[in-house]
Formats: structure tokens, sequence, C-alpha cells
């Protein structure tokens, strides 16, 4: 605990000399999409052992191993200029078909609108070795860095993120305790933050998982669609390190852009369990998506609508936890 600990603060430490890097928020962005890099390799130096086909869709020298892992590596200027193309290919070279387009799909949601703050290279060397020091494919770092991600969530919530609150495990995990959602059953989150509630699903679940098909269900009955970019980085970080190595039933978007009439059957789902943003307002338009008796700039109300229409089965049937 106390070395994965003490590897985030001295990242914090770090990056509060960088003039690029102002405040909080941006200081944990650039943290995040440093920490996802690594342990996105990280799992792939897995899969490569397990998986005798399995292809990245990282180019070579973009991949963390190539660019991240020497200590005496690229920094400096040099770094800063690799960070840019890094970036560039990241959100649009990447491969669109087959197995390896959909790792690449997940890959290109989770840049579409994160940035590189820092501006001194040699300032991100020192950071990007702080990272190399927490293995992520060891287990007792996992379990570590779980405290680590609590800590990064409160950090969030302080750094001005007002009206955003992002629900303690001991309530997830209780509600999906008492949920007991079925291998097969979908658990859909609509506004699923950084995935508290899928986490908590995925290791509900674990204990039906007997094959790789039961693996194969459990992986395709996660759901969920998260609006802000650090949120759904966050929550697509989660799920790699629960075992969903291809996540791409988390959607970086806003569930409610979607006219209500437009949500169909396919659409519909045995069990949701979210915490929907309360007292927020969204912009303009969007409550025009909804009919004119359900009408309204509340979010809370708007989820309230979507969610009831989202159930197989009527409200005094089906399974719906809100956090409130």
């Amino acid at each position: 605990m106390s070395n994965v600990s003490s590897a985030v603060k001295s990242i914090q430490d770090i990056m509060r000399k960088d003039v690029g890097v102002d405040g909080d928020a941006q200081r944990i962005s650039q943290m995040v999409w440093m920490i996802f890099l690594k342990i996105y390799d990280d799992r792939e130096e897995e899969l490569e052992l397990t998986e005798n086909d399995f292809s990245s869709p990282i180019p070579e020298r973009f991949r963390w191993r190539n660019w991240a892992k020497d200590r005496e590596g690229i920094t400096g200027e040099a770094l800063v200029k690799f960070v840019e193309e890094l970036f560039i290919t990241l959100k649009t070279k990447l491969p669109s078909i087959g197995d390896v387009g959909k790792r690449a799909q997940v890959i290109r949601d989770v840049f579409e609108d994160t940035y590189n703050y820092m501006k001194s290279g040699t300032l991100m060397r020192q950071v990007v070795n702080k990272i190399n020091e927490i293995d992520f494919n060891s287990k007792a770092d996992r379990h570590t860095f779980g405290a680590i991600y609590e800590q990064i969530l409160k950090d969030l919530q302080s750094a001005g993120n007002a009206g955003e609150f992002y629900t303690p495990r001991a309530v997830t995990r209780f509600i999906i305790d008492r949920l007991a959602p079925k291998l097969e059953e979908v658990v859909f989150d609509p506004a699923c933050g950084t995935g508290g509630f899928l986490t908590c699903t995925i290791d509900y679940k674990r204990q039906f998982v007997k094959s790789p098909d039961h693996e194969t269900i459990l992986q395709s009955t996660i759901r969920g669609v998260e609006k802000k970019a650090l949120p759904h980085m966050l929550c697509v970080t989660n799920m790699i390190l629960h075992g969903i190595d291809t996540p791409s039933g988390i959607v970086h978007g806003n569930t409610l852009e979607k006219p209500y009439r437009d949500y169909g059957e396919r659409d519909r789902v045995p069990i949701i369990a979210t915490n929907p943003p309360f007292g927020g307002m969204e912009h303009d338009g969007i409550e025009g998506n909804f009919p004119s008796n359900l009408r309204t700039r509340e979010t809370a109300d708007l989820f309230m609508a979507l969610i009831i229409k989202l159930l197989t089965r009527s409200i005094h049937e089906s399974t719906v936890v809100l956090d409130v």
C-alpha cells in the first residue's frame, strides 16, 4: 500500500512543478491517462501469454513498453514531441476492423477528449518512471490501486467539479449484493461515472463464471454510459483492472441526448443500478428530447423517466436501484 500511495503522491508533487498543468483537475487528468496506458500495457502482456493470436491495436513504437519503461529513455523536448504524436495516433490512426478494431475503439473513446498538459519533458519522464514503479499485474498492487482510485475520486470532487458525487464503494457493493444479478442478466448504468456499480456487478457475477463461455457472457452484460471524459477514462481503466479486456459496453456519451422516443425494445434491460446526477442541469435542448409531460431541466428527473422506459418490465416488476 505504502509503495503505491507514495508513488501517486510523488507523481502529483512532480506535476506541481510543471507550468503547463493548472490545478488539481488537470493534474488528475494527466496522471490518469498515463496510468491508463501503463495498465493497458500490463494487461496486454498477460494477453500475449494467454492468447495465441493476440494483436495490440496500438502501433509498436507507441506501446508503453517501447517508450516509457526504460528509466533512461526518451525525455526533454523529444518526449513532449513524441507525446504529441502519440495523442494524434491514439485519437485518429488506430485500426477499425475486427477484434483489434474493437480494442482500438475503446482507446479512441478514452482519448477523444483527453489532453497532455505537461510542457516539461524532463518532469514528464520523472512521472513516467514513478508510474513504472507500480506493477498492475500484481494482485497486491491491483488491490492497493482501489484505495488510490478512491483518493483520485476524492481529489476530483475537491477540484471544482461541483454537483458530482461518487458513490462510496460500500454502498455500491451492498446494492449489487441486494440486486443479486444473474450471470446472463444485463446490468446497465446510464450515468456510470467511474464505474462503481458496474465493477461491483463484475465482482458479484464472478462467482458464476466456470468456463470461458461464462466469462464471455459476463463481459457482454456490463453496460454503461458516461458523459464526461475523465470519469469515462477512469471507468474504462476500472473495467480493465476487473478483467474486462475490451470494455466496449462502456460508452463515452450522454444517455439523455438520444430522443426518448428513439429508445426501443432492443435498448431495454432487466437491471439498472445508477446514481444519476442530482441537482444538475442539462444544456438547452436536452429536455426537448422528452415528451412534453416529462420535460424539465432537472437531470435526475430526466434520468428517472428514461430509466422507467428502459426497464424490460413494468417499474413494479423490474429491478432498479437509484442511490439517493
